[in-house]
């Protein structure tokens, strides 16, 4: 089987509608039908920041519940859920609060889908129905970083099929706690701290004191920020050039190949990795393309370039 990975969609529906088309699967009036043994598997991060919230949803919805698809949860579907839902230790609060930050994130969801709606309880739940990871025979599939010391930790809050509950979700929105943490791992990647004073401003506006960093690279314990830090240039020259990474307690624990998405890498397409492909390039903004990578299941090993495809669209 040929399972087609496809990258981070935010809301851009025409790109996605694209893409399934470049790669070969039909509409059939209900559902995107796919070449024969071909499956798709969207890796999260299917709203916010595009024009086509709903229709890009409908899309990936109307392949899961035909089965010719499967779904992982991105941060952006847990972010969803937890700005909906009033903490129950104090319900004057959202899990997610409501700050100018987390609205302007989320903003492009909810001018098509109106918070409190019927429509918004109905995409919330479908939400619910959807993975945090997902592990095959031949390969794993999560949004942001294969943790498997994280997903221990978070098993016993989660459905079987590693699905999200409302108590799960209470409990991992909770800061400075182990399920916040294992969740970010999962949802968000490995992040490690920033020399003192130093401060960056990611691509939200948002000022950081800590940094995400490259998990797929051996020995993170031994390498410098500059090494494994995923961060502009702008807040790289910023921290010593020798300056070591702290408190990385992460090691990649499989010997199948990971996919991911989260990244908004650009260029060329490759794998991070002999064993980690990410397929996030980047699509929520015009210079990106929506991407997939062919993973074919009787060979997933070794990861090659050529197994890339590219929307372009006009």
């Amino acid at each position: 089987m040929i399972i087609d990975v496809i990258g981070d969609i935010h809301g851009y529906a025409d790109k996605l509608i694209g893409l399934l088309e470049q790669l070969g699967y039909v509409h059939n009036g209900q559902y995107f039908v796919p070449p024969d043994g071909h499956h798709a598997l969207f890796i999260g991060d299917l709203i916010d920041r595009g024009p086509q919230q709903v229709a890009t949803l409908e899309i990936a919805f109307a392949m899961l519940d035909a089965g010719v698809a499967d779904i992982v949860m991105g941060n952006h579907e847990y972010n969803a859920i937890a700005f909906a839902t009033r903490d129950p230790n104090d319900p004057e609060r959202y899990l997610r609060s409501h700050n100018d930050v987390h609205t302007r994130q989320h903003e492009a969801f909810l001018a098509e889908v109106p918070f409190g709606s019927e429509l918004h309880h109905y995409w919330l739940q479908r939400f619910y129905e959807i993975p945090l990871w997902i592990e095959t025979d031949d390969a794993c599939f999560v949004h942001a970083c294969w943790d498997v010391d994280s997903m221990d930790m978070l098993k016993p809050l989660l459905t079987a099929d590693n699905c999200l509950t409302p108590y799960a979700l209470a409990v991992t929105s909770k800061e400075h706690t182990s399920p916040f943490d294992a969740l970010e791992r999962v949802l968000k990647g490995v992040e490690t701290p920033l020399p003192d004073g130093i401060v960056m401003i990611d691509k939200e506006g948002t000022k950081r004191s800590r940094v995400r960093v490259r998990w797929w690279l051996d020995n993170l314990q031994s390498r410098t920020l500059h090494e494994i830090a995923r961060a502009p240039a702008s807040a790289l020259a910023q921290i010593p050039m020798d300056a070591l990474a702290e408190n990385i307690d992460f090691a990649l624990k499989t010997h199948k190949p990971v996919f991911v998405g989260h990244y908004w890498l650009a260029g060329e397409p490759e794998p991070l990795s002999s064993k980690v492909v990410c397929t996030d390039y980047s699509a929520a903004i015009d210079s990106g393309y929506l991407t997939c990578y062919q993973l074919d299941t009787t060979q997933p090993l070794p990861l090659q370039s050529a197994n890339f495809v590219q929307y372009h669209h006009r």
